[in-house]
């Protein structure tokens, strides 16, 4: 007998299957012993009440053999041999759209603008030191993108667009823990992506693709309307008539390669604010419901906030619980922040960006700059707050009751940003139709999480790339460009994606089509 159960239980009860299996087994109408197999397979904590709830689905067998479980594997094939097509970007949409390439039978040559993980991890390491920026190998570029040093959340709404299921599979197969397959809000961790990430490289290079880093594409080549390859910075032209364009939301310079080349493009919405930290033993007393915090059998707690402020949403934005906040600028005299978490979420901090969203008729002048006038004003809020702040990357920062009472702060509370801080009135200094808006909704999330207004948090200039201002439009069918045939704009950096699972998402999708187009077969959904 096999059937799907449903629990609800107490963290403890939830915590390990000797407290839950005679409860199946009341299920099952049978006695513990005769179950043969249980396997956990979605796990969900609803904390929307003071009694904190771990939801269990479970697949349970009781008198029969049950199934033998194996892991998803993904076979490669060798396509040495096979059409090449260019991959620009070694991100999440970039590497998705290479593996998938490789399983259609296509040859993806990957260029990276930035550096592998390893290497990157150096200059990383050196921006924390208040070192220089390196404006190809950062927290934004390099492989892996720039989820790869910034959380590794997995969780996405954008199932309809592609097979969810199957990028978490992916990610098991290449190194993740299988947790993520269960887990209703999935994570991999800052500490163990580059690993996975590694792996899914050395797929690609196995089964005959290539891998290049320290190669940013400087010039797309098109000829009557049609992309014919790309040119790199080393003056390097390589040719292929499909290019999939998965850049990033941080590649300024390709949007003004494609504006200058006269290839349309198009303002959207995006959003800019804050990052704020708290301790994360306070954001556990206000999400659990208890002076007590977690306890034994809960994980970091985190929390989504939203709401509308004059008309545009105020929202919280990749909330990491026990994370750290890091340095996400991509040029010396910019200040950008974001936030990371490791795989265990065990740092003493949680945060996360509260941000505003932005329309293409509030940025005053900007407007008048064209369809680029959105990612002039996001680096204007860049360059202000690095003038806010102190040397190098020191961040401004101010704390959270000040900054919504509009006072002066004159001491920070302890914060995991390793850079270091200087107190600042950000209350001042950002831009009304931003820092108005982020005062009126903490305002109104401390009604809602009591507490959580407090000068023990802190606010941190700026949260400004949670996605680009411009979008590279394409054709909802094909996928391919408006204007341009055989050029895909992909993921995060085209408009199409927000995070690393849905960049993947994107990144298949746009295989596919490229797939569909050099073959003149289509691909059954």
């Amino acid at each position: 007998m096999k059937r799907e159960i449903v629990l609800r239980l107490t963290p403890k009860e939830a915590s390990d299957e000797k407290f839950y299996r005679p409860l199946v087994a009341k299920k099952l109408k049978v006695s513990p012993e005769k179950i043969t197999a249980m396997k956990v397979v979605k796990r969900s904590i609803d904390a929307r009440k003071k009694l904190v709830v771990v939801q269990l689905h479970i697949e349970a067998y009781a008198n029969t053999k049950p199934p033998v479980q194996s892991k998803v594997k993904f076979e490669y094939p060798d396509i040495s041999s096979s059409q090449e097509v260019i991959v620009v970007g070694a991100g999440p949409g970039g590497y998705f759209a290479a593996l998938r390439l490789i399983e259609l039978g296509l040859k993806p040559i990957v260029l990276e603008r930035g550096k592998g993980v390893n290497e990157r991890k150096k200059d990383l390491a050196l921006l924390n030191r208040n070192e220089q920026v390196d404006t190809d190998s950062n927290y934004a570029f390099g492989e892996g993108g720039a989820g790869t040093f910034s959380d590794g959340k997995l969780y996405t709404r954008s199932t309809k667009r592609g097979d969810f299921k199957k990028v978490l599979e992916v990610f098991e197969h290449h190194g993740a823990s299988q947790e993520i397959l269960i887990d209703a809000h999935p994570h991999i961790g800052t500490d163990k992506l580059p690993g996975v990430i590694k792996a899914m490289r050395q797929s690609i290079i196995d089964a005959g693709g290539q891998v290049h880093f320290n190669a940013k594409v400087v010039d797309l080549l098109i000829d009557d309307q049609k992309v014919k390859g790309v040119e790199i910075e080393d003056g390097t032209k390589i040719l292929a008539d499909s290019v999939v364009l998965a850049t990033g939301h941080s590649a300024r310079d390709v949007y003004y390669l494609l504006n200058d080349k006269a290839v349309q493009l198009e303002a959207k919405t995006w959003a800019m604010g804050v990052r704020v930290e708290h301790p994360q033993e306070l954001i556990d007393q206000i999400q659990y419901h208890s002076l007590k915090g977690r306890g034994q059998y809960l994980p970091a707690a985190s929390y989504s906030l939203s709401c509308q402020i004059e008309e545009r949403g105020v929202y919280s934005f990749c909330m990491c619980p026990g994370g750290f906040i890091v340095p996400a600028m991509t040029d010396a005299d910019e200040m950008v922040v974001n936030g990371m978490s490791p795989s265990k979420r065990d740092s003493p901090f949680a945060n996360s960006g509260m941000v505003v969203e932005i329309r293409p008729d509030d940025i005053g002048e900007y407007m008048n700059k064209g369809v680029l006038g959105g990612l002039e004003f996001q680096q204007e809020l860049e360059r202000l707050s690095f003038v806010n702040g102190g040397h190098g990357v020191i961040a401004p920062a101010q704390g959270l009751a000040d900054f919504v009472q509009g006072k002066l702060s004159f001491d920070l509370a302890e914060c995991s940003y390793v850079p270091g801080l200087v107190a600042s009135p950000l209350h001042f200094w950002l831009p009304e139709h931003i820092g108005a808006r982020l005062q009126k909704g903490f305002e109104y999330f401390g009604k809602r999480a009591k507490g959580f207004v407090t000068n023990e948090a802190v606010v941190v200039g700026v949260e400004s790339r949670t996605s680009s201002p411009v979008r590279i439009p394409r054709d909802k069918f094909s996928f391919q460009h408006v204007q341009i045939e055989g050029l895909y704009p992909c993921g995060e950096g085209a408009g199409y994606a927000g995070g690393i699972a849905s960049s993947a998402i994107d990144g298949e999708r746009c295989a596919e089509k490229a797939y569909e187009f050099i073959s003149g077969k289509t691909i059954e959904s």
